[in-house]
């Protein structure tokens, strides 16, 4: 699943690519893709002209003229880009915007899992997901207390924690396991557990992390490509993510992995050891 870095990453390519364009005509393919419904949906934004592209977490809200938004949630293997009318759709092609400059914006989503809701501009956080989101993990609106206070109310996994839209917005699998990394944070030590010296640390790392990956146009893991079909770069900068048995690049332990909420984990066992805590 595209985690912030690549939502950002295909936000400032579209931003570039498609901001002023008008819609000509919107041709959906898969109609459970889109909301309130496909005839809604297509009423809505049919002769509307992006104005601004916008980031919340993983989601992306598109601000229209005549005070129209789309919001839309990549999940798991979402992907736009920007073609000539004239070039032959991809199976996989289920959203198809057509410029009246004779440019399209396709959404591309091999398991249709992706969705897109049309609403009033303004009402952009009425949408089921961004009703309840947490901070941004930017030093300006993830403060240390608020950090501190939150995580001392909850004894799950720290993984599981920062897995959590509700609680921070935009750290995915592969963010998650990075940062705890590299902040020496076992991915099961419970959230409560962790002293504030090291949530301090948690914190600079999460911004820090986010930052090279936003540099390097995202992690490029499975099928993530940008708004001009690049592949992302950070996958090469990854420390434990998808290493198992490999050596640490810390102390050369072999990076274990394991499930946490259901999701492949991988850490090292030398590194990062689970602390046991006094009552």
């Amino acid at each position: 699943m595209p985690e912030l870095p690549e939502v950002e990453t295909v936000r400032r390519g579209l931003t570039a690519l498609v901001t002023g364009k008008k819609i000509k005509k919107i041709d959906v393919y898969y109609p459970k893709m889109v909301l309130p419904n496909e005839t809604e949906f297509v009423k809505q934004l049919t002769n509307r002209t992006i104005q601004e592209i916008e980031r919340r977490g993983k989601y992306l809200i598109f601000h229209f003229d005549q005070d129209v938004s789309m919001v839309s949630h990549l999940r798991m293997e979402g992907k736009y880009s920007v073609h000539s009318h004239e070039m032959p759709l991809n199976k996989h092609d289920h959203v198809v915007f057509e410029f009246t400059d004779g440019t399209e914006l396709r959404y591309n989503d091999t398991r249709k899992f992706g969705r897109m809701v049309v609403v009033p501009t303004g009402e952009e956080y009425s949408v089921a997901g961004l009703k309840t989101i947490g901070p941004e993990p930017t030093p300006a609106t993830l403060s240390l207390d608020y950090l501190t206070t939150t995580m001392k109310k909850h004894h799950k996994a720290i993984k599981s924690f920062l897995l959590d839209q509700n609680m921070i917005a935009g750290l995915g699998n592969i963010y998650c396991d990075e940062v705890l990394w590299l902040a020496k944070i076992h991915p099961l030590q419970p959230t409560n557990t962790v002293p504030v010296d090291k949530i301090a640390i948690l914190r600079q790392k999460i911004f820090d992390e986010l930052d090279l990956a936003i540099r390097a146009k995202g992690t490029t893991v499975f099928s993530y490509l940008d708004a001009s079909g690049h592949a992302g770069s950070f996958q090469n900068q990854l420390h434990v993510y998808q290493r198992t048995g490999q050596p640490c690049e810390r102390c050369g332990t072999p990076i274990e992995r394991i499930k946490v909420s259901q999701r492949g984990t991988h850490f090292c066992p030398f590194c990062q050891k689970l602390v046991e805590v006094d009552d």
